[in-house]
Parts: structure tokens; sequence; C-alpha cells
């Protein structure tokens, strides 16, 4: 999810558009299948190797599948940049990011992480606000406020265990909505395969640094998973680019959030993680809040293009 390049960090190859919302959808439904995948893998192989070790062999395998698909159509020109400082801070907001969040994983229930997850646009608005000086209104305040409050039922703080998983998925949120927010600004000058391969090679290079913290040699049938765990991010990331391609974000960008559902499904299954009322209730929340700042940023858009700006 985040993952990976989680869905909010590369925006859409600059060509010509051409819209096909029911294809953008499938594509978008199709995308959350994968991060919902690729987390279940991320969590079931944190408990048996070092989170250092899933990170780096999940982010070297989607560097190279990407590698694989955009070098040979752009050449290593796709690295010619002039914001390369931009793309070091963004790389290392996003491997404490997902440190976090695998952290969590390990800590607390799959679906329990990805709903706080969720609240990552939520952080995204106000630093836009902050940093970005976009303007927000009393009502996007009051879809923030209510999204926290949503995040604090979610979080449950009852039981201990998952307090503290709740605290480094909270810290993720964070960070990756801070990487949204600076991701909106460098689209302007760097194209989606420039930022997605900056992406990829600065947090494999961060990632070897935790190398040296424990290794274990993995087994072919885990080796395997290891594999699916890099493709899935690397192929859901390029369904999701795709999916914003193909149709308008307020169309596609609500099935984002059937990640909560397959997670859902795939804790029950594997882990016999059962949803907690308060679980379901924050999600709620947490997700109703997201869809109304879709919608908020739908509306105003469209104002400014009717109004000719």
């Amino acid at each position: 999810m985040n993952e990976a390049s989680s869905p909010d960090v590369t925006a859409p190859a600059k060509s010509a558009r051409r819209e096909h919302i029911p294809l953008g959808i499938a594509y978008m439904i199709a995308a959350t299948i994968l991060f919902a995948a690729s987390s279940a893998v991320s969590k079931w192989l944190v408990g048996t190797y070092p989170v250092g070790e899933v990170l780096f062999t999940r982010t070297a395998v989607a560097l190279i599948t990407c590698a694989l698909f955009i070098v040979p159509r752009t050449g290593f020109a796709v690295f010619r940049t002039q914001r390369l400082s931009h793309h070091v801070m963004r790389s290392v907001s996003q491997a404490f990011s997902q440190t976090f969040l695998l952290i969590a994983f390990s800590l607390m229930s799959l679906a329990g992480a990805i709903a706080i997850n969720f609240s990552s646009p939520l952080f995204a608005t106000l630093v836009s606000a902050l940093l970005l000086k976009e303007a927000v209104g009393p009502a996007r305040w009051a879809a923030l406020l209510v999204g926290f409050c949503g995040v604090l039922i979610v979080t449950n703080p009852g039981a201990d265990a998952f307090q503290i998983g709740a605290l480094f998925a909270l810290a993720n949120a964070v960070l990756y909505g801070s990487v949204t927010a600076a991701v909106r600004g460098m689209t302007a000058t760097e194209s989606a395969e420039t930022l997605t391969l900056y992406q990829l090679t600065l947090l494999t290079a961060f990632f070897t640094l935790l190398l040296p913290l424990g290794w274990i040699n993995p087994t072919p049938v885990d080796a395997a998973w290891i594999v699916f765990n890099g493709v899935s991010n690397a192929v859901g990331q390029y369904w999701w680019t795709r999916a914003l391609h193909l149709a308008p974000a307020s169309a596609v960008a609500p099935f984002y959030y059937l990640s909560l559902i397959w997670a859902s499904i795939l804790g029950f299954a594997v882990w016999g993680e059962i949803p907690t009322a308060s679980l379901i209730i924050g999600s709620a929340v947490v997700v109703a809040s997201g869809l109304f700042l879709i919608w908020r940023e739908s509306n105003a858009r469209q104002a400014k293009l009717a109004a000719g700006e």
C-alpha cells in the first residue's frame, strides 16, 4: 500500500489522455487487491524475517520490475533531474514511513493498520495548508477533525499491544501524508517514471543500511513470496497510476478504500483476525472523511474549470 509507493505518491505519466471510466475503475480495484495482498505477505514475512530484510527485498524486486519496463522506453535520461535534494528528502521520509508501517503490521491486525493508513490524505491536506499555503475552508477543517476522531476510535486505547502498533501506524500516516503533499509540487517538473525510479532506487539504498541488523536466508517457498511481494507492489503501483490516467480521480479514488475489505478478508483467513466494533466504526469515519475530501476537491476543480482558470 503506501508501500510502495503507495498509491498517492506518483502522478500519471504525461501523455494524450483518453477517458475510460469503467476501465479506470477496474484498474483501481485490481490495484487494491494487489496492495492488500502485498501488505498481507509483508505481515506474514516479518513474522520470520527481520524488518530490514523484508523492506529491502520488497523494494529491490519492485525496482528491478519497474526498471525492466521503464528504462528500455526512456533510457537513463529518466534519471535526469534538477530536484535531486527533493527526491532524497522524499525518500528518507518514505523509508521511515514504510518501516513504521511494517512494524505496525507485526503488532496489530492487518485491517487496523491499513485503516489508520487511510488517514494519510487528512495529514496531506493539513501539511498542504501549513507548508504549501493551500486554502483550507471550514468544511475541510471539519473533515480533518472528524477523520482524526475516526483514527482515535480505530486505535482502541484499551489494548496495550494494539495501542503500540497503532502509534507506529499513525506515524506512518503522518509521514506518508507529508510525502503526498511534497510530491504534488514535484509533479510540475518530474514525470511519473522519474518519480517512481528515484523513489525505488533511493529506498533500496536506504534499506540496504538495515541489512547488517539481521538477515535470514529465505527458504525457496519464502523466496517466491518475497518476489511476489515486490512484483505485486510494482504492478499495483502501475495499475493505480493507469486508473488515474483513464478516469478522473473523483471517479476512481473511492474504490481505493476497497483495500480495507480485502485486508479484513485476508486478516481473517490467515490470522483469524475478527474486526472489532471500534475498527468497523472508526474505519467508516476515516473513509467517510476521506471521501468527503475527494468530493470537495473534485467540485473545486470543476468550479475552476468552469470559471476558466
